[in-house]
């Protein structure tokens, strides 16, 4: 049994899809466009220039905040985290730090384990570094068209022990923000980016004296690795009975090993203060629950209600409930039934066909099914006949029916079917073959 037990901690960062900035009016849409083609005053950090929050960026971030159990401030403000870096103009980020939107929240795991969020707060990005060869020179270049852009961190207790839970909260965490519509937490864009902290105690539940962050994994593949990787590689520095450095590390994925960046920062090095320029934010009476009345019914609540309202097995639901407009193309198709299409023949079809909801109508894709469904009259005493020698071809499977296995008429009925060769009714081939069977 091993003597470690891995703490782990997530800091998420998700971009929001907001048409503008969090400060200003430029642009948000920055990925792909010209370098610094979409900046002002304001996301360029100039002396002067004042930042003007998003009241929309607030609310959808108040909506994640509400999606992930959250207790929302009434009274909020921003603050300054001061850091250089030359990805940051002004030489600070404003950003959230005792009084964020929302805390004390959880997310339930499919085994029923709890995870804790800590917090959920909003705060601008940062531009983005890029090193080049220019004129036989290595440089960095900057670009500051994400600067500024409405940035939502989510941050969880150290409630994960091992990289399958993270992976699954990680997953579950992406689908949110989508089913809400405020995101597209699309990770090789940038627009997700997951940070695990890891550390190895001896004692369950007590915080070890260190602690590892590992940034900006865009991979859920990746962030798997990375966590496994660190609690092998933390395990034998203690087992020299040293203790790993508290530090920031990076990801190779070519190496498949995490890398060391720099020496971990605590919270009194950024020296946070109130943003002066921005007063604190105070939400008007009702601003709470109507935006919980906007936030959706979530894909948790609508798989149970998908298995429960239309009879489908867990699988099914979850599957189709994987993707908001999915799960509204599949509701949609059911709602339009006619006849003795029910609801798991369309999950079928979307599931085993890979139907594409998005090139095809709910109504095309009843008529394929209903199409399908058409059969062929045939003969009961060649009917008859096809039974007789199915039964004679598979003695075995015979016997076993009789015996008690009746799971074993599907394999019967399939055979019959097979040399059939037609489109028929199948519950009248079943019910011959039964008979047949029980002589």
């Amino acid at each position: 049994m091993n003597k470690y037990t891995p703490i782990i901690g997530l800091e998420v960062h998700v971009e929001l899809k907001t048409k503008s900035k969090m400060f200003c009016a430029c642009s948000a849409d920055y990925f792909g466009k010209e370098p610094n083609s979409h900046t002002c005053p304001v996301c360029l950090g100039l002396p002067g220039a004042l930042p003007v929050p998003s009241k929309l960026a607030i609310e959808w971030c108040i909506e994640i905040a509400l999606a992930l159990n959250c207790k929302i401030n009434e009274y909020s403000k921003f603050d300054r985290k001061n850091y250089f870096y030359p990805d940051l103009a002004k030489g600070y980020q404003i950003s959230q730090y005792d009084l964020p939107f929302g805390e004390k929240g959880y997310v339930k795991l499919k085994s029923g384990k709890r995870i804790g969020i800590t917090r959920v707060h909003m705060e601008e990005d940062t531009g983005k570094l890029s090193h080049q060869e220019v004129n036989g020179k290595h440089v960095s270049l900057i670009d500051f068209n994400r600067s500024g852009v409405p940035l939502v961190e989510i941050v969880t207790e150290p409630d994960f022990d091992n990289a399958q839970d993270v992976k699954e909260y990680l997953e579950k965490l992406q689908l949110i923000v989508r089913y809400l519509d405020v995101a597209n937490a699309d990770m090789e864009k940038g627009e997700m980016r997951l940070e695990p902290n890891i550390s190895l105690t001896t004692v369950p539940g007590q915080l070890p004296n260190y602690k590892v962050e590992v940034k900006n994994i865009n991979s859920f593949k990746f962030v798997e690795k990375a966590v496994n990787f660190e609690i092998d590689r933390q395990q034998e520095i203690l087992e020299k009975g040293e203790t790993p450095a508290q530090e920031t590390r990076g990801w190779n994925e070519d190496k498949g090993k995490t890398f060391s960046q720099r020496s971990k920062e605590d919270a009194h090095d950024y020296r946070y203060f109130p943003e002066p320029d921005i007063p604190p934010i105070v939400l008007p009476e009702g601003a709470i629950s109507r935006l919980d009345e906007q936030v959706p019914e979530l894909q948790d609540k609508k798989s149970k209600r998908f298995e429960k309202e239309f009879a489908l097995p867990p699988y099914d639901a979850e599957i189709l409930t994987r993707e908001k407009l999915l799960a509204d193309f599949f509701e949609e198709t059911v709602n339009n039934k006619q006849g003795n299409i029910d609801a798991k023949a369309i999950a079928n079809w979307i599931i085993n066909k890979k139907i594409d909801h998005t090139k095809i109508s709910s109504e095309e894709l009843l008529k394929q099914i209903a199409s399908s469904k058409q059969t062929v009259a045939i003969d009961e005493k060649e009917l008859n006949k096809i039974i007789y020698e199915v039964i004679k071809e598979n003695e075995k499977a015979v016997t076993d029916y009789k015996n008690g296995k009746e799971t074993v008429i599907m394999f019967l009925l399939g055979q019959t079917m097979r040399k059939i060769g037609k489109k028929v009714d199948t519950n009248k081939v079943k019910e011959l073959l039964i008979i047949r069977l029980r002589k």
